[in-house]
């Protein structure tokens, strides 16, 4: 075990199958990172699965170390106790154990970050429209706490879309600094209100549907445009390539290297 390198620190269920994780390199530090990358998390095959998990598909050898990557949610300077945003999968192969491990427990940690979901390529006088789905929101807090909401006049949005109001994590985080700065806004976006015990009084659908509606005109004053916003996405791939369509039919165009655009994805599972 002398390869597991990290231990839990800390560990919040924000619902069922659905945590955040704090981890800690044990003795040595992250390399620093850029808000958005993403870390490797790992443990051994021979690891217990949570409760909730499905029986296992595939046999992994006994000394096989499961990896997977996941987006940070700490802020810049944070390099020795880094937050995860983490959904169960319940059939997957590293999520039910991760689901199975407790404060103190020890697991891998890469020791350098990666990913290109970033805002470098971002003009700091542009608006941000930062759209998720479940744990995709976790890139956004790690820029949102990083000095983002200070650096100067541009707007900023969040939408986050999940099926419940209880699986919204960073709920009270978000509508805190939405208080805190009048140029940000924060969009909660439930797709299942009628399953809600006490009626859901917000915004209900799916994240594009914010879009669509014109809420972002409304919240800003202003519909973002390609010549005055970028637009990140990340989450499920079926509304990164929905929303990659509606925005396409608006003038935005998608952010590669080869090419530069003002939409910038990051596609979970």
């Amino acid at each position: 075990m002398s390869r597991l390198n990290a231990v839990v620190t800390r560990r919040a269920d924000v619902a069922p199958g659905l945590m955040i994780l704090g981890v800690s390199p044990n003795g040595w530090d992250l390399a620093r990172f850029v808000p958005g990358q993403f870390a490797v998390l790992g443990l051994p095959a021979v690891s217990p699965r949570c409760a909730l998990s499905e029986p296992e598909k595939a046999s992994l050898r006994p000394d096989a170390l499961v990896r997977r990557s996941y987006s940070i949610a700490s802020p810049v300077g944070e390099r020795s106790d880094l937050e995860f945003y983490v959904t169960l999968v319940r059939s997957g192969t590293l999520t039910p154990r991760l689901f199975a491990l407790q404060v103190g427990d020890r697991l891998w940690l890469g020791p350098k970050a990666s990913g290109l979901f970033t805002l470098q390529a971002v003009p700091p006088d542009r608006d941000l429209v930062l759209v998720a789905t479940g744990t995709g929101l976790a890139p956004y807090m790690s820029m949102l706490r990083s000095d983002l909401l200070n650096g100067g006049p541009r707007r900023i949005a969040v939408v986050h879309g999940a099926r419940h109001s209880w699986d919204l994590g960073y709920r009270a985080e978000l509508v805190t600094l939405q208080r805190l700065f009048p140029r940000f806004t924060y969009l909660p976006v439930v797709s299942r209100p009628a399953e809600e015990p006490v009626p859901w009084g917000g915004l209900t659908g799916r994240v594009q549907d914010v879009w669509q509606a014109g809420h972002l005109a409304r919240w800003f004053g202003v519909a973002p445009t390609p010549s005055t916003a970028h637009v990140l996405l990340a989450g499920n791939p079926d509304m990164v390539d929905h929303m990659l369509g509606v925005l396409a039919g608006e003038g935005f165009s998608r952010h590669t290297r080869q090419h530069p655009g003002t939409v910038h994805t990051e596609k979970y599972w």
